[in-house]
């Protein structure tokens, strides 16, 4: 039986816990060939030993996406292990919320170059793949990870909210450029999903406010992104499904 993402090519970034990793497991299972990108190599490397010993093809590759050399690097690597690429999941990311006034520059300089050169970085990588993808009559999509955050207002999240309303909204201008090529371009504004996003957070106000929310509601879990991943992958060519917000039940904003 076919599966539904047979002999596709997915790069993942962020590969090594949470929604990264989860998507490499679903769209493993479903057939693609994953390259699995992030910083700690060990982990990624013995997610991809357990996806092949399930018979899927997975490569592990080490990536610093603030560097424009190991990109670089890491983007010759996946071309040289899988071919050419048309799907990626476009994933890694930090919070680091504070007030403003605090002058956390180590934490904005890291945000923003995570969140956002980071990101621009791995699509100059493979942009060229995704075009060349879709010339061939293939499916191709681009995935960026958003965040709810880029549409509300959160206190002391003003950096972050700031660095995923640029995602979103270069979403929504690549589709512009990129559809009519026949490249999909897909942005995911998730709410609270259960991540390692959360340990990362040192500021006590938005540290009580995450404890509170885990106490009011059910938190989405990384499984629940994955399927919403490999749903817009698995749509026909021809249907791009530009914008999804997912959201815990009980998360009004």
């Amino acid at each position: 039986m076919t599966m539904p993402l047979s002999n596709r090519v997915a790069v993942i970034t962020g590969a090594s816990s949470g929604i990264g990793e989860s998507t490499a497991k679903l769209l493993a299972k479903q057939g693609a060939k994953v390259a699995l990108l992030a910083r700690r190599h060990d982990r990624i490397e013995a997610l991809a030993a357990s996806l092949r010993d399930t018979g899927a093809s997975a490569v592990a590759i080490a990536v610093d996406v603030t560097d424009q050399a190991s990109v670089d690097t890491a983007a010759d690597a996946v071309h040289r292990e899988l071919g050419r690429v048309d799907l990626v999941f476009n994933n890694a990311g930090v919070m680091l919320p504070a007030p403003i006034e605090e002058k956390k520059i180590e934490d904005w300089e890291r945000m923003i170059d995570l969140n956002v050169t980071g990101l621009m970085r791995i699509i100059h990588a493979f942009i060229p793949d995704l075009v060349a993808a879709a010339q061939a009559g293939k499916p191709s999509d681009l995935i960026n990870t958003s965040s709810i955050a880029g549409q509300y207002l959160y206190p002391t999240f003003a950096v972050y909210s700031a660095t995923k309303a640029y995602v979103s909204h270069l979403s929504r201008h690549l589709r512009l450029e990129l559809g009519p090529k026949d490249v999909r371009v897909s942005m995911l504004e998730p709410g609270i999903v259960a991540t390692e996003l959360q340990s990362h957070v040192t500021d006590q106000g938005a540290k009580d406010w995450l404890a509170g929310a885990r106490e009011t509601m059910e938190w989405l879990q990384p499984e629940d992104i994955a399927e919403v991943v490999a749903f817009i992958a698995g749509l026909p060519r021809h249907v791009n499904i530009q914008q999804v917000t997912v959201m815990p039940t009980r998360q009004g904003v």
